[in-house]
C-alpha cells in the first residue's frame, strides 16, 4: 500500500512539475490584466496538448489517482482520449490490477467502462440528433469482460461515425467538375477537425491531420458501416479503408463500369466481413449485378458471407432477360442470403419470375423477399392451376423457402389474377407469417381466390401474423368474407390493414365483430365508415379489447368518432397508439376524449388529432398538461384553429 501511494506521489509531482513550467506560470503572468483560470482548467489544457503533441506525459498520467483520473477522461477532446487510451499499455494494466485489498473489485473492469463512458458523453455532445437512433453495432469484447454483462462500444460507434463525416466531406469535394487529384489529399472541413481537438497544425509533425487519409489512417479500422456515393467508388478508398473490417455498406448512384470495378475491389477487400450490402438509385446492368455478386465469393468456392442484399430505386438497363446471369444465380443460391430486396427498381415479370424461381430451386435459408414498387403483372402465372396436393419435388422446386417469414409485393400491378396465381407460390412458404399486397388492382375476385389457402393453412398448423390489403380495390363483400374467416381462426391475426378501400358503412357491423378478437394493430385508415359507421361500430364493443394500435383516420366520423374513440381508450388497457387524425371532429370532442383518458388506466401514449383543425381550443392547453407520458404530450393536437368557412374535403 506504501508503494502504491508513493507512486501515486510522484505521478502527481511530475504531472504538477510539467504544467507549472509550460503552462500555469506563463498563463498566470498573461493573465494579470485580466481574469485568472482555475487552477484545474490550467492543469486539464496542458494536460490535453501534451497528449495531443507527444507521449512523454502518458505513463504518468495511469499513475494518478482514480478521482483525478477520471476527471481528466471527461476533459479531452476525442484524439487526447484515443492517444490515452492506445497507450493503455500491458504495464501500466497491471498497474491497476493491485492484489490490495483496496484495489480488489474489478479496477480494470471500471477503468474500461470509464473510458466507454466519456466516449459516450463525446459522442452524444457532438451528434445529438443521433442519440436514441444509432444502433450499437459493436460490442466490447475486452478479455476483463468475459463474464461481465456486455456494453455497447462507444469508441467504436464515435470513430466509424467520424469517418463517415469525414468521407461525406470528401465525397461533396471529389464532385466538383474542378477536382482532379487524389481522394485521401483532400482537405476536411476545419469544423470536423476541431470536433476531435486538434485547433490548426499544432506543430509540423501533426500537419497532416486535415487530410482525408490521416483520418482512414488511425481511425479507419474503427468502421463497420459506411455510405459511400459513387465518387469513392475507386481503388484508392480500398487502400485508405485497407484497415476496416466491414460489415455494412451502402452505395449510391453507380451507374458506370469504373463505379462497379472500384465497388468490386472493395468489396472483395472485406468479403470476409461483410454481411449486408444496399445499392441505391443505380443504373445497373444484370453483367454489373453479375460482377458485384462475383466479388463477395471467397476464391474456390460458392458461397458468401452476405445475409442481407438491397437494391432499391435504381434501373436495370436491359429490359429483356434471357436467362440470370451465374454470378448472380449462384449467389442467390447461397446458404447464407436472409434477406433479398429488389425494390422500386422496374424489375419487369420475366426477372422477377426468374429470381423466384432460382430461390425456389436452391438451399437458401431466405427469411425476407421483398419485390414491392415493381410491375410484375403476371410474374406467378406458371403456378396457375398447378395442384396443391402435387409434392414439389415433381415440380422440380426446391424446399428452399420453407424459412421464408416476410413476402412483400406491394405497388406491382397484381391482378385478381395474380392472387389466384400466388395462393398456389405461398404452398412453397408454409411458415410465411407476414404478407402485404397493398397498392394491387385484386378486387374482391382476388382476395376470394386468396381465403380458401388461408383457411387450408391453419388446417396445417400454419398461421399468419400480419397481413395488409390496403388500397386494392375492395369492396365491403371482399371484406367482410375476409373478416369472418379471419375470425375463425385458431390462432388469432396480430394485425390486419385494409386500408383506403371504398367499404363505406356496411363493413361497420364486420369490422365490430373482429375488433372483439385478439387483434392487436388494426387500420382501417380513409375506407368511408361516416358517423353512421362509428354508431355501429360502437355497438359492437362489448368487452374488453387487445388492441395495441389502431387506425381509424380520415374517415369523416365527427362526433361518433370521437365516441368511438373514448370507449375504445376506456376498452383497451394494452392500448398504446392511436391515430384519429382528419375525422371532422368537433370542439365538444375533446371533452370526451379528455375524459376518457383520465378514467382509463391504460398505457396509451400517443394519440394523434392532427387534422381536426375544429377541435382546436385555446382552453385545452391545461388538460393537455395532465395528458402526459414520459414528460410528452399524450395528444397531438392540430397546430391552430381554421375560420369559420366551411371545408371541402371533395377530391
Amino acid at each position: 500500500m506504501q508503494t502504491i501511494g508513493l507512486k501515486f506521489a510522484t505521478s502527481s509531482r511530475i504531472l504538477l512539475d510539467s504544467v507549472s513550467r509550460k503552462w500555469i506560470w506563463p498563463q498566470l503572468d498573461a493573465s494579470r490584466m485580466g481574469e485568472t483560470p482555475s487552477l484545474y482548467t490550467l492543469c486539464m489544457e496542458i494536460v490535453k496538448r501534451e497528449i495531443l503533441q507527444g507521449d512523454d506525459i502518458i505513463p504518468h498520467l495511469y499513475g494518478l489517482p482514480l478521482d483525478m483520473f477520471d476527471c481528466l477522461l471527461t476533459y479531452l477532446p476525442p484524439a487526447a482520449l484515443q492517444k490515452l487510451q492506445d497507450n493503455l499499455s500491458s504495464t501500466n494494466k497491471n498497474h491497476y490490477e493491485s492484489t490490495s485489498d483496496c484495489f480488489i473489485g474489478g479496477r480494470k473492469r471500471r477503468r474500461l467502462e470509464d473510458f466507454n463512458k466519456a466516449w459516450r458523453t463525446l459522442f452524444k455532445s457532438r451528434w445529438p440528433e443521433l442519440d436514441g437512433q444509432i444502433q450499437p453495432f459493436a460490442w466490447l469484447a475486452k478479455p476483463c469482460l468475459a463474464k461481465c454483462e456486455l456494453t455497447s462500444d462507444w469508441q467504436q460507434m464515435y470513430w466509424e461515425t467520424h469517418i463517415q463525416n469525414c468521407l461525406d466531406a470528401a465525397a461533396e469535394k471529389a464532385l466538383l467538375p474542378s477536382f482532379d487529384g487524389c481522394i485521401g489529399e483532400i482537405k476536411i472541413p476545419g469544423a470536423i477537425v476541431k470536433s476531435i481537438g486538434y485547433e490548426g497544425c499544432i506543430n509540423q509533425s501533426t500537419r497532416d491531420h486535415a487530410k482525408l487519409s490521416y483520418h482512414c489512417q488511425k481511425f479507419g479500422h474503427y468502421a463497420r458501416c459506411l455510405r459511400l456515393q459513387n465518387v469513392l467508388c475507386v481503388a484508392e478508398t480500398c487502400h485508405l479503408l485497407r484497415n476496416s473490417k466491414l460489415e455494412s455498406l451502402v452505395l449510391r448512384r453507380i451507374i458506370s463500369k469504373d463505379h462497379v470495378n472500384g465497388l468490386c475491389k472493395l468489396l472483395n477487400q472485406n468479403k470476409e466481413t461483410l454481411t449486408s450490402l444496399k445499392l441505391i438509385h443505380c443504373k445497373l446492368s444484370w453483367t454489373f449485378v453479375n460482377e458485384i455478386c462475383g466479388s463477395l465469393h471467397e476464391k474456390g468456392m460458392r458461397g458468401h458471407k452476405v445475409q442481407h442484399f438491397t437494391i432499391n430505386g435504381s434501373n436495370f438497363l436491359e429490359t429483356t432477360l434471357v436467362s440470370l446471369p451465374a454470378g448472380l444465380v449462384s449467389f442467390l443460391s447461397s446458404g447464407s442470403l436472409r434477406s433479398l430486396k429488389l425494390c422500386d427498381n422496374r424489375l419487369g415479370r420475366k426477372s422477377a419470375e426468374m429470381v423466384f424461381k432460382t430461390l425456389l430451386d436452391a438451399s437458401s435459408s431466405l427469411c425476407i423477399l421483398d419485390f414491392s414498387e415493381n410491375n410484375i403483372t403476371g410474374w406467378l402465372c406458371n403456378f396457375y392451376h398447378r395442384p396443391s396436393n402435387c409434392p414439389s419435388s415433381s415440380q422440380g422446386l426446391g424446399k428452399s423457402l420453407q424459412s421464408l417469414r416476410v413476402l412483400n409485393l406491394r405497388g406491382n400491378n397484381l391482378q385478381m389474377d395474380d392472387a389466384n396465381s400466388l395462393k398456389y407460390a405461398l404452398i412453397h412458404m408454409p411458415y410465411l407469417e407476414i404478407l402485404d399486397l397493398s397498392d394491387n388492382p385484386i378486387e374482391d375476385e382476388g382476395i376470394k381466390s386468396f381465403i380458401p389457402y388461408l383457411v387450408d393453412a391453419t388446417k396445417r398448423h400454419s398461421f399468419f401474423s400480419d397481413l395488409k390489403f390496403e388500397n386494392c380495390e375492395l369492396s365491403s363483400n371482399g371484406v367482410t368474407e375476409l373478416l369472418e374467416t379471419l375470425s375463425t381462426f385458431e390462432k388469432p391475426l396480430t394485425s390486419l390493414s385494409i386500408a383506403e378501400n371504398d367499404l363505406g358503412s356496411q363493413i361497420a357491423g364486420p369490422l365490430g365483430r373482429f375488433l372483439g378478437t385478439s387483434i392487436k394493430e388494426l387500420n382501417f385508415e380513409d375506407i368511408g365508415l361516416g358517423s353512421s359507421g362509428f354508431v355501429e361500430l360502437q355497438g359492437g364493443i362489448s368487452k374488453d379489447l387487445k388492441l395495441v394500435y389502431i387506425n381509424i383516420s380520415k374517415n369523416r366520423g365527427g362526433v361518433e368518432a370521437a365516441k368511438f374513440l373514448s370507449k375504445i381508450i376506456l376498452r383497451a388497457p394494452e392500448l398504446v397508439e392511436v391515430n384519429a387524425g382528419y375525422n371532422f371532429l368537433p370542439a365538444e370532442s375533446m371533452d370526451l376524449i379528455f375524459s376518457a383518458l383520465e378514467d382509463a388506466k391504460g398505457k396509451l401514449e400517443r394519440l394523434d388529432l392532427s387534422g381536426n383543425a375544429h377541435c382546436y381550443q385555446p382552453t385545452h392547453a391545461s388538460l393537455l398538461a395532465n395528458t402526459q407520458c414520459n414528460g410528452k404530450p399524450i395528444v397531438i393536437l392540430p397546430l391552430m384553429p381554421v375560420s369559420n368557412a366551411p371545408y371541402d374535403d371533395d377530391p
